[in-house]
């Protein structure tokens, strides 16, 4: 919701990445969704998918990260602004995934992510960066966490 709303709040600037959704039939967690902000959807990971890539009780369907990827990364033509929900296991099973985020960390791209609570690999790297800023989503703070992403990004230089 955080990463929706500050989409829609610079909407003026130049960004690209992708956010997830539940996916819910009566009340019970089906799977996830991954949309692109230039209105690609597909169905991430569900209870029904069978694949050798898993997390808890979802099967994870590298190929839809894939194709996310594809959509919103092409090197050497990056946009100034890249919002990325999430940086989390299911995500990192795609190597496309993985060697995007890399790139975007070395880059000079202002970069919104959510990070996983807990993993290792791209997980902790992703919380390691040098200059990066952690913001903790909770009740109390996810109200706020919008407008003080909203006026870091507005604060960052032109790229």
């Amino acid at each position: 919701t955080i990463v929706r709303r500050v989409a829609e709040e610079v909407s003026a600037k130049s960004l690209t990445g992708f956010y997830t959704e539940e996916i819910r039939e009566e009340g019970r967690r089906l799977g996830f969704r991954l949309l692109t902000f230039d209105g690609r959807e597909r169905v991430m990971a569900h209870v029904d998918f069978r694949s050798p890539h898993r997390v808890g009780r979802y099967g994870v369907d590298v190929s839809a990260i894939d194709n996310a990827v594809e959509a919103i990364w092409t090197p050497g033509r990056l946009p100034p602004l890249y919002i990325i929900d999430e940086i989390g296991k299911m995500e990192c099973f795609s190597t496309k995934f993985v060697q995007m985020m890399r790139a975007l960390f070395r880059s000079n791209k202002a970069l919104v992510a959510t990070v996983a609570a807990r993993g290792g690999g791209l997980i902790a790297e992703a919380k390691r960066l040098r200059g990066a800023k952690l913001l903790e989503v909770t009740r109390d703070s996810r109200e706020g966490l919008v407008e003080r992403v909203k006026l870091w990004i507005e604060a960052a230089p032109e790229r």
